[in-house]
Parts: structure tokens; sequence; C-alpha cells
């Protein structure tokens, strides 16, 4: 081949390249959502072997270790004097940045399940109910499942008395906010923004799934959040598997100063690996992402799986320091804690968020 066909070859290749990022998510004949990369798929029978053969993980005989931090209710219903993250439980998390209050996959009912009588119980006290939070602004989903989207707090959500904030939701889901009568909602696809106010707020691809019955596994999209507002860059995994998505992210919209990633729900691991990341995928995440520094969510508060709810952290130590990585790189909160997002001299180089919004279009 020569020189002048390689080079239209590889022009051709990274025009294709980006067409893949800018086209939003695949879909099959049928119309449902599919992922990016080829991996390992589970069936509803291999869902009903896990659960023929599993057995309920022993709970010790003080309960489940999650720390919980007593907030400081009055400073968190104040203005934000500082960009900070707060972390509710599970993957519930608010952001305050930009002078934005955002919250992130917002769950305050004791079960993480379509009815009030079963399904995975709460087993660390809800340190911060909708009451005490800030007036918020915006609340950000990512996927249908009932640890990540529960009506009852979507429900109290919208009738706060400050006024319904925004909801930004994945492809398909605004149809259910509509079915209980709730407005003000955007729907995204996957590379897509919506600003809100100063922030630039990015839906990106995670290798997941999405199911509300019986009857509409993949009908709705799912994914992550990356959020730029006040020169910080913030993302948001929700639910994922590992796969080259978080290396997509990291190249597109990275170097992020805080990556909010799953660690637990992992085990066992023929089932949850292509659908939850481990310890070892998360840390592999952090790296993908470019992030300065990463905190652990998605373990501690409801029993989703087979490791033990307070089992990340001990592996996150472990691993951590295998890997070379200072506690402050990859750490974990308590339930309740907030802590600064710290700007670093990179940040103050950055650009605003609208020209990184701009470019990541």
């Amino acid at each position: 081949m020569s020189a002048l066909l390689r080079a239209v070859a590889l022009v051709l290749g990274v025009l294709a390249v980006g067409l893949v990022l800018a086209q939003g998510a695949p879909r099959n004949d049928d119309g449902t959502f599919r992922n990016n990369y080829p991996h390992a798929t589970t069936s509803f029978g291999d869902f009903l072997r896990w659960q023929s053969e599993r057995s309920d993980v022993p709970e010790p005989a003080g309960g489940w270790r999650t720390p919980t931090a007593t907030p400081d209710l009055a400073a968190l219903r104040g203005p934000a004097k500082t960009p900070s993250v707060t972390w509710i439980g599970h993957a519930t998390v608010l952001l305050r940045l930009g002078g934005l209050n955002i919250l992130v996959d917002p769950i305050f009912s004791a079960r993480a399940s379509p009815v009030a009588f079963a399904g995975p119980k709460r087993i660390a006290p809800l340190p911060i109910d909708i009451a005490d939070l800030p007036p918020i602004d915006v609340v950000l989903i990512t996927h249908n499942h009932y640890d990540h989207l529960d009506e009852a707090s979507i429900r109290r959500l919208a009738a706060t008395p400050a006024g319904s904030p925004r909801f930004v939701v994945p492809l398909g889901v605004k149809a259910w906010f509509d079915d209980i009568g709730i407005g003000r909602v955007d729907e995204v696809d996957w590379w897509q923004d919506v600003r809100v106010g100063a922030a630039a707020i990015t839906f990106v691809p995670v290798q997941h799934w999405s199911r509300r019955n019986l009857l509409d596994r993949d009908r709705t999209l799912w994914g992550g959040w990356s959020i730029a507002a006040g020169g910080l860059r913030v993302v948001h995994l929700g639910d994922t598997g590992y796969s080259n998505d978080l290396r997509d992210i990291g190249e597109r919209l990275g170097p992020f100063d805080l990556a909010l990633i799953p660690i637990g729900a992992y085990s066992p691991r023929w089932f949850m690996q292509p659908k939850h990341l481990d310890v070892d995928d998360a840390i592999q995440a952090r790296a993908d992402l470019r992030a300065r520094r990463a905190i652990g969510i998605h373990w501690g508060t409801f029993p989703m799986a087979d490791d033990p709810p307070d089992e990340p952290p001990k592996i996150l130590a472990r691993e951590r320091e295998r890997a070379g990585l200072a506690q402050d790189a990859f750490d974990v909160m308590m339930i309740g804690e907030t802590r600064p997002i710290e700007e670093t001299n990179e940040t103050k180089r950055r650009p605003d968020a609208n020209a990184a919004a701009t470019s990541a279009r």
C-alpha cells in the first residue's frame, strides 16, 4: 500500500471511531439497547442458577460494620463554601459544584425493591433524609434498576417545598416519569450533554443493562455521568462491568478530579463480572478514567450479592497497597460523610466547564 493510501486509511479509521463515539448507544433489531463492546452475558437461567446455589451471607454477631458519620445538617443545608461530595449510601451522592446541588441515583427508602415488604433492606441507618438536603437543582439517574431509580424518593424530591428539581435521565426513562406525573425531565443518549447553570453534564457509556419488570429488559438505556463545573471534573459510573468504555471516557472527557466508582455486589464472579466491577477492576477503572482521586461507592448499604456488604473496603486497602497507590488516590467514605473536592494546579489551568463541554461534543 502506498503512503498516500495508508494516510487515507488512517484518516478514515479515525473518522469511523469518531462516528462510533458520536452516534450514541447501539440498538438490536428489536429496538433494545446493547453495550458497545462484546462481552460475556448472563441469562435469566443463569440468574435462577445463582439463586438456587446461593446461601445467605452470614451476618456477624454485631451486625455489618459500615462506618457512618454524623452529618452537619446545618452546613449541608446552607450555601456551599467549597466544592464537595457527600456519600448518602449505595450509589446516592450529593455533589456541590459550580454553585449547584446535584443529586445522583437517589434512594432514601428502607428497601431497594418494588415493594416495601421484601427485597434488599438497608443495613446502615439513613444519615440524611430528603428534608435535610439543600435545594436540589438537578437529579441524575444512571439507569432504571430499583437500587438506582426509587419511585418513593423521586416522588418526594419532586414535591419538595423549594420546587421540583430538574431530572436528567437515560433514553427511555422519561416515560416512567410521565407515568407518575413528574415533569422537568430531560432524556439523553450516550455522549449527549445538558447544561444546568454553569455545569456541563454528559451521559457516558458503561457496560451494564436495564430492567424494571419481566418484559422490559434493555428497553431503556444505562450509563454514567460526567460533570464539569467550576473548573472541576467528576464522573459517577452508576453500575458497570469492566470494558473499554472506561478508557473511552477517560480519553474523551478526562482527566477527572474525582471518580465515583462502584466496588460492591461483585460475587459470584461467574455471574456478576459482566455487570459489576470488583475491586481489581475498579482500580483499573480509575487508571482508565485518568482520575486523580477515586471514591468507592455501591457497597455497605444494601446486601445485593454474595459478597459481604462490608468486604469491599478491606480488599481495596490490600489491593491499593499492592498497586502502589496512596490512600487518597482511591479511598472510601463513611455513609453521611462530606469531603471537599480539591482543586489542583492542573485544575486551575483548565478551560472552564463550557469549553470542556464544547470539546466533548
